[in-house]
């Protein structure tokens, strides 16, 4: 498993925060801004409705995965060098 360092955690989190800006942003709203109804609902809320705790499960995952112990690696011959 791969040993994760604090700047790879920031870059991951600065990524999920970059993510979701996009999502909340003109293309992808103007994408779902459509006066077509599914199950009685406007597309735009569903995209609402469905993206928010998609983006909150993932985010909940990665920290979930952070927070769990990782197994410590052992070094290679290279390594002990």
């Amino acid at each position: 498993m791969k040993n994760w360092q604090p700047g790879h955690l920031r870059e991951a989190w600065v990524l999920c925060f970059i993510l979701g800006v996009v999502m909340l942003n003109y293309p992808f709203l103007q994408i779902f801004n459509k006066p077509t109804l599914i199950f009685g609902i406007p597309l735009l809320v569903l995209y609402f409705l469905v993206g928010w705790p998609i983006s909150i499960l993932v985010i909940y995952l990665f920290s979930r995965f952070l927070a769990t112990p990782h197994a410590p690696t052992s070094p290679t011959e290279d390594e002990e060098e």
